[in-house]
């Protein structure tokens, strides 16, 4: 039991530090090699923004978007609205002037469903693909587009900054963004990241292949890639803003249904967890995702495995008692809707709060659960 008990402790620490520090070892023996100035012709690009009832966000994207330093003969911009109700598609059209392409699909089908139609209408040599409440850096097209200058590269992911909204515990989420993006500048420099931000990524338009219409395209997209031996890399200068969930129950929805649909993708692509013929994408797989989403299930054999070794001394009794504590004050914040004034409760809430969430997430996917459209969580700043 003692066994257990350390064994799982080590399974959390390494999904939630453990797995980057490692890859921070083996990056200190590889030369990073970053891309220069642009030094070739621009590519054309058509940038596609996903948008469903984004009436009080879409005018200051679409102002956003033209803003953007990149040639304007260079850059297609396509608003997808999947059947949209309120006034998104009536205030995009009023910039069609502006070289604005609106895209109407009727009937609410799902993001990924518009998108399948969406990109073989595209002329750009590179796809980007962004959210209606989503505003870039204005060099950020450009910062994406130059890591193709390698011809190895098939998919490059930017990253969001979030803006903090209240009753979050927003405050803390900053950390785990860190993390997260140094784990991908770490993957990137050792061949590959693993999955890209749905916010603000973009693919050479002939490696895009169709998806189901359940997939989760900002993890399938680059694991199609990764398939045909592209590399998938992070652009650390390319970000955009993107305001969070405005409650705890937003973000908490949104979580189990990301966790829901990158399950069902990590089970439908197997034969990436092969080391024999991807060594290093599936130790990397394996390291980032699987660890994180089987947290939950360490958390509960620690917790057992703590009760039972209580006549074992008084380290396993505090212990015991922090776990408790930490699981009673996160979930009274939950049901309460209260503000974090301290960043360490902050940081402890945010860990449970998402790790319920992904034994939501996987309860859901194995009772057959599936997300194709949703009501995002989300309002105008």
């Amino acid at each position: 039991m003692t066994y257990l008990f350390w064994i799982t402790f080590g399974g959390i620490a390494y999904a939630y530090g453990g797995y980057t520090l490692l890859l921070w070892i083996f990056a200190g023996f590889v030369k990073e090699n970053r891309p220069g100035p642009q030094t070739y012709k621009l590519p054309t690009v058509s940038l596609i923004i996903s948008a469903y009832n984004e009436e009080d966000v879409i005018e200051e994207k679409i102002l956003n978007t033209l803003s953007l330093d990149y040639p304007d003969d260079l850059l297609e911009i396509n608003i997808v609205s999947d059947g949209s109700t309120d006034g998104t598609n009536e205030i995009s059209a009023r910039y069609r002037h502006k070289g604005l392409k609106l895209l109407v699909y009727e009937g609410r089908i799902g993001k990924t469903a518009c998108l399948n139609k969406a990109v073989p209408l595209c002329s750009g040599e590179i796809i980007i693909f962004s959210d209606a409440n989503s505003m870039y850096d204005g060099n950020a097209v450009k910062e994406l587009v130059r890591n193709f200058q390698y011809p190895a590269i098939g998919l490059v992911t930017g990253w969001t900054k979030y803006l903090s909204g209240k009753n979050t515990g927003t405050e803390s989420t900053g950390l785990y963004t860190k993390i997260e993006i140094l784990t991908k500048k770490l993957e990137t420099r050792l061949g590959s990241c693993i999955g890209a931000d749905g916010a603000i990524f973009a693919i050479r338009r002939n490696l895009y292949q169709p998806l189901s219409d359940h997939d989760i395209n900002d993890f399938v997209i680059p694991l199609n890639v990764l398939k045909k031996d592209f590399r998938v890399v992070l652009e650390p200068n390319a970000f955009c803003y993107e305001q969070t969930a405005d409650d705890s129950k937003g973000e908490f929805a949104r979580q189990v249904r990301i966790t829901n649909r990158t399950l069902r993708a990590l089970f439908n692509y197997k034969e990436l967890l092969n080391p024999l013929r991807y060594p290093v994408i599936s130790f990397k797989i394996i390291s980032h995702k699987y660890f994180k989403f089987l947290t939950p299930c360490f958390l509960i054999i620690l917790l057992a495995a703590n009760v039972l070794l209580l006549s074992h001394g008084f380290p396993y009794q505090i212990l015991l008692v922090g776990q408790l504590l930490l699981y009673c004050i996160s979930l009274s914040y939950y049901f309460f809707n209260e503000n974090f004034q301290n960043r360490i409760l902050a940081l402890g809430y945010s860990f449970v709060l998402v790790n319920i969430a992904y034994l939501m997430g996987w309860i859901k996917y194995l009772t057959g659960e599936s997300y194709s459209t949703w009501q995002p969580e989300r309002k105008a700043r």
